[in-house]
């Protein structure tokens, strides 16, 4: 017997649901048994699947989070010296948690970026808003940027 996708291949082997012949190469395992390609129909997960109008929405909400909490971290931060880098990891976690609530809870590494970016943007805000760079500063975006894309994994 020979399989149907590849004809120069001899098998034993047969789909568990169709019983078309399957070599090695065409198998595909499932939680059922071993199953031709047609059969296996493999999908992505719903929540894996992020269209287009999920990135532009994502987008949106992350630079508008981004120029919000970029003012008032700019504002608040050099009045509060310590807490300023804690607001960082906030600012992180804000963004990660309610942009992850703006497109449905999807994951994806373009959402990953996008959130990444947006915190970095909010750093750049409050910058411009009297917040000053330091060695702390920048590890305290590190671990906020560490923490909004990790809600996209």
């Amino acid at each position: 017997m020979y399989c149907a996708r590849h004809p120069k291949v001899e098998t034993n082997l047969r789909c568990g649901k169709c019983e078309q012949p399957i070599c090695p190469k065409c198998v595909v395992q499932t939680p059922v048994g071993a199953r031709c390609p047609d059969c296996a129909k493999l999908t992505r997960l719903p929540i894996f699947q992020v269209s287009i109008l999920d990135h532009l929405k994502a987008v949106g909400v992350g630079l508008g989070l981004a120029l919000s909490s970029g003012a008032a971290w700019g504002i608040i931060g050099p009045d509060i010296p310590l807490f300023s880098y804690l607001i960082a990891l906030a600012v992180g976690y804000m963004i990660g948690e309610l942009g992850s609530l703006s497109v449905n809870r999807k994951r994806g590494a373009g959402l990953q970026v996008i959130f990444g970016v947006s915190v970095l943007i909010s750093f750049m805000v409050a910058v411009i808003f009297g917040f000053h760079i330091s060695l702390l500063g920048i590890a305290a975006l590190a671990g906020g940027i560490y923490i909004a894309v990790s809600r996209f994994r």
